[in-house]
């Protein structure tokens, strides 16, 4: 199995959560010394603390853990013996911390300038960035970490690859695919944010073609366009930027580990923004 801390590394760096547990206690007969720990995530272990019931139990618990989004370290007393039937009959202590708590997926749809003021910003977040673009000239040269650049011709199809409650940030060059992006994404539906660069006249305009194409009042009111919160003025694209990521991390400290916010929409827990932009 792989060694335990170099398993941890991986797994924090892929932004993956996982459980670690640790034996602090042993009493007589055990597999394993104080001291021992192994790994868990959602699909796998690495390393061991000593195998058996014990271990099995130990999984158990910490993919539970991990399927409740636990941030709460657990101890737990096994008696190897009388509980697990495990013919050392020693007693071991175990205790669980959870590593590398789950990261927003945040998908940003443009790389024009303010999505390169913007981009930077999320990074610097506990997240993880899909950059997302069909122009490979805007794309900086060096990424920050934790970004994926995403070059396509076909921008539309990204909408369906991403994972359920991610955060969709829509400022392209073309108001049109804006408008296609909007009705993917509206679609789909699990979104946890979505917002739409624009001004108020543009998403009196985009409401109409949606409305157009099916979608209801309560659809269209999860579409946050003009976006960006407005007590951060300004008009520059770092000022743009600094409004738009003040409302992601609204957003998401209000509704992290959640698919979608549909039961309580953005508008309802942010100042109704009076930006009045153009892409």
């Amino acid at each position: 199995m792989n060694n335990w801390i170099s398993a941890l590394a991986d797994l924090q760096r892929q932004g993956e959560a996982c459980v670690l547990v640790t034996i602090i206690e042993e009493r007589g007969s055990t597999p394993r010394n104080a001291g021992s720990k192994m790994v868990v995530s959602a699909e796998r272990i690495f390393d061991t603390i000593g195998g058996g019931h014990l271990e099995f139990k130990a999984m158990e618990i910490a993919r539970d853990m991990l399927a409740s989004s636990s941030g709460h370290t657990r101890l737990e007393r096994f008696s190897l013996g009388a509980s697990l039937g495990q013919c050392c009959g020693g007693v071991n202590v175990l205790l669980f911390e959870p590593m590398g708590q789950p990261q927003a997926h945040i998908a940003v749809f443009g790389a024009g300038h303010v999505g390169r003021a913007l981009v930077p910003l999320l990074a610097s977040l506990p997240c993880r960035v899909r950059w997302i673009d069909s122009r490979e000239g805007e794309f900086p040269a060096h990424l920050p970490e934790g970004v994926t650049q995403v070059l396509t011709e076909d921008v539309i199809e990204e909408v369906d690859n991403l994972p359920a409650g991610s955060y969709c940030i829509v400022m392209t060059h073309n108001h049109q695919l804006d408008l296609e992006l909007a009705a993917a994404i509206l679609k789909r539906g699990d979104f946890g944010y979505f917002g739409l660069i624009g001004s108020k006249t543009k998403r009196v305009k985009f409401e109409h073609r949606l409305r157009d194409r099916g979608f209801d009042a309560a659809a269209l009111q999860r579409m946050r366009c003009p976006m960006g919160l407005t007590e951060v003025k300004g008009k520059l694209p770092m000022e743009i930027a600094v409004s738009i990521a003040g409302e992601v991390i609204a957003t998401y400290n209000a509704h992290f580990g959640e698919h979608s916010v549909s039961a309580e929409p953005v508008a309802r827990l942010l100042p109704a923004s009076r930006r009045s932009l153009t892409p």
